[in-house]
């Protein structure tokens, strides 16, 4: 029996949300991958198969060159971080019980509360452009040499 965590996202997911806020709250110019992973402290090699998800998305276009990298392919104020999830994650949905197979017969012990917080969470993501989470977060890179 597996329990999942409570508003728990994977890496990848959460790799793809970070550096399409990078990439939304930085200059409109190609990053290169090693400067967001190094501005993120992740790993380049994963980082880079989540921008390639990205790219396959439409989110992120891939500029090839001694100035490449990746920028938005379409403005931040029309992405929103619940389509950002779902093309990594796949469409999110509410199954009704944190464990795999339900055993509570019907009756969960912690009531609506579940489905209240995702709900409200699938809401906030649903309801949040990268335009709106980039305001006050510029990038800013631990490294300033090219």
């Amino acid at each position: 029996m597996r329990i999942s965590g409570l508003l728990r996202i994977s890496e990848a997911a959460s790799l793809g949300l970070h550096s399409l806020a990078v990439l939304a709250s930085g200059p409109e110019e190609a990053l290169a991958t090693n400067r967001i992973a190094l501005h993120l402290g992740v790993s380049e090699a994963h980082l880079s198969k989540v921008l390639q998800r990205l790219a396959r998305a439409g989110f992120v276009r891939s500029i090839r060159g001694p100035k490449g990298g990746f920028m938005l392919a379409k403005p931040k104020g029309q992405i929103t971080l619940l389509e950002v999830y779902e093309s990594i994650e796949g469409p999110v949905s509410w199954n009704g019980c944190l464990l795999d197979a339900p055993i509570c017969g019907g009756d969960c012990i912690f009531g609506d509360l579940l489905k209240d917080v995702n709900g409200e969470v699938k809401t906030y993501l649903a309801g949040t452009t990268l335009a709106e989470l980039s305001k006050g977060h510029a990038y800013a890179t631990k490294d300033s040499k090219d």
